[in-house]
């Protein structure tokens, strides 16, 4: 039977993941299995940047991917870039098997603001559920309601939901047809 994998990077909260997890099933409709922690790898940092290349962390992600699982998606603390951009929430293989979810600016603290754990959780499944789309071959929604609306501000992050709109909902169902599912669940908003 397929699932996803979650893998935390070090400091990731047990209580994050269990949140996380329950969002990716129910949205997605397959088990999540929480694997054993990972180290972020050290030549992935660059020091001028202070940040971790998340395709550098994607590369270990694919050799650490259990066979068994249909996809895996690392959360790690760590902020992440690509060259062109100077941070990104998340990255994922477009089609492909794994993905990996930043905390670091979904926190309200990382723009002075006090703390706030809802918020917080909120963000990190919506950015989970993005990159786990990208994995399933969804690209960027021109809704700006759709968890697979592009965002490269948190603003963006916030404007979102959690869920899939009609018309990604139906292509991830296509593609979660080859894991035994004939459909993928529907937002709130579109069940009967």
């Amino acid at each position: 039977m397929s699932f996803i994998a979650l893998v935390p990077g070090q400091m990731v909260a047990p209580g994050l993941l269990v949140t996380i997890g329950e969002c990716v099933s129910r949205t997605i409709g397959l088990s999540v299995r929480v694997l054993e922690p990972i180290l972020e790898p050290p030549e992935a940092y660059d020091p001028q940047r202070r940040q971790y290349s998340s395709t550098a962390i994607l590369r270990l992600l694919i050799e650490l991917r259990p066979q068994e699982a249909a996809r895996l998606v690392a959360i790690t603390e760590q902020d992440i870039f690509i060259p062109m951009l100077s941070f990104i929430f998340g990255q994922a293989q477009l089609d492909g098997r794994v993905a990996l979810v930043s905390l670091a600016r979904l926190r309200q603290e990382f723009y002075g603001l006090p703390p706030d754990e809802e918020v917080f959780r909120e963000r990190a499944c919506k950015e989970t559920l993005h990159e786990l789309g990208h994995t399933f071959g969804l690209t960027h929604c021109d809704d700006l309601g759709c968890t697979m609306s592009l965002a490269t501000s948190i603003q963006q992050v916030d404007t979102k939901s959690a869920t899939f709109c009609p018309a990604c909902t139906i292509l991830l169902a296509e593609r979660l047809g080859r894991f035994g599912r004939s459909t993928a669940r529907p937002s709130e908003e579109e069940s009967p």
